[in-house]
């Protein structure tokens, strides 16, 4: 398999100071990330981290229900982005953040409907409902394996 090369997503200009501060930002095994591997892994479930042979690249990918996780950051995918998009704009460099954080909205969307043509079950966590209540994720978890489980038996009753 050749070794591919990411392309990114938006290309607009920074700051050599900001450029250099953005790449130390993690983009695999962050803490969120780490955090919601751990229970999973405590609870049995046993799954491949940054799955690269699906769209999108999963955080974690449960092949044998076919379900892809993604641990999202609040900021960089955009949750309440209504409400957040205008104070963005009035931040240093606004328009820039803005296209980026509308890109990576938009990339959710196209990589989460690619994985539900292919039969995946899509969840998305937000990285401080991760780390307030990792339970609550794992307790989804279990219910969308639950009704994979179910459908699956119903199918072959």
């Amino acid at each position: 398999m050749r070794n591919k090369r990411k392309t990114p997503q938006y290309s607009g200009t920074t700051t050599p100071t900001r450029s250099k501060t953005m790449s130390h930002i993690k983009g695999k095994d962050t803490s969120i990330e780490l955090v919601l591997r751990k229970a999973l892994w405590r609870r049995g479930y046993r799954y491949r981290k940054n799955y690269s042979a699906l769209p999108g690249t999963p955080d974690i990918a449960i092949t044998k229900y076919k379900i892809a996780i993604f641990c999202d950051s609040e900021f960089f995918h955009g949750k309440n982005w209504t409400i957040l998009k205008p104070k963005v704009l009035q931040g240093n460099n606004g328009q820039y953040w803005a296209a980026k954080i509308q890109s990576n909205i938009d990339r959710d969307a196209r990589v989460g409907e690619e994985l539900l043509a292919d039969g995946w079950t899509v969840i998305h966590f937000w990285g401080k409902d991760i780390l307030k209540n990792v339970e609550q994720c794992i307790q989804t978890v279990d219910e969308v394996v639950f009704d994979i489980q179910m459908a699956f038996e119903e199918d072959n009753f």
